[in-house]
């Protein structure tokens, strides 16, 4: 296969994922008690990313969608978009996206393998979880001018929602696994394990015996 033909299916599988992650953010967002970051579904379309497409391609499907919004497409929950949002409170959550899809699929495609169970699941509370709060919340504390301890309490709200997320972004992406392979990024194929010194051997005398006593035909045998 080219590298052009690589490349236009790496190109094709972010184009697919920026658009699941933008039409997740249609639904809308639902405000918390008044807080300054609401719950949306887009971050569901950030753990996909990373478990389907892997690190970078991941990490570039949410870059795509950031890049429209700052350009003012209104792509996030409730029609929200233009440079304003990456001033605001959820702009660490913003950059949180984009390095935890990339951490998302480091653990969960781990060296270009197929994806399991427990490495989806551990990557998106890694990546989609503790990576997203560790960018989301300090931001937010600072822009909102609020300790930094009552900021990451009342973050403990997203916990549940985003556990669910988990168990979705799983389930969908081992059964999409079994129905589709293709839609992922390339699955790394491990060279087979050379023959030990004895095997090797072995294998050597039986193709000398062979050739010493070679299969007659029919017409050698007549």
């Amino acid at each position: 296969m080219s590298r052009v033909g690589v490349e236009t299916r790496d190109i094709t599988r972010i184009a697919v994922f920026a658009a699941v992650l933008a039409v997740l953010g249609i639904p809308g967002a639902i405000p918390v008690f008044g807080g300054a970051v609401p719950i949306t579904a887009q971050t569901l379309g950030v753990m996909l990313a990373g478990a389907v497409l892997g690190a970078w391609r991941g990490a570039a499907a949410v870059a795509v969608v950031e890049v429209l919004v700052l350009a003012g497409l209104p792509l996030l929950s409730g029609g929200h978009g233009g440079a304003g949002v990456f001033a605001g409170p959820t702009a660490g959550y913003l950059t949180g996206w984009i390095v935890g899809a990339f951490v998302i699929g480091l653990i969960a495609r781990a060296g270009g393998r197929r994806p399991t169970t427990w490495r989806t699941a551990l990557g998106c509370v890694s990546g989609g979880i503790l990576v997203v709060y560790a960018f989301g919340i300090p931001v937010q504390a600072l822009v909102t001018h609020l300790p930094l301890g009552p900021t990451a309490l009342s973050s403990v709200v997203f916990l549940p929602g985003d556990t669910l997320k988990v168990v979705i972004t799983t389930v969908v992406t081992m059964a999409l696994w079994r129905a589709y392979p293709r839609a992922f990024a390339p699955v790394r194929q491990f060279a087979p394990t050379r023959p030990t010194t004895a095997n090797a051997t072995e294998t050597a005398g039986t193709r000398l015996g062979d050739a010493s006593h070679p299969v007659l035909s029919d017409t050698d045998a007549g």
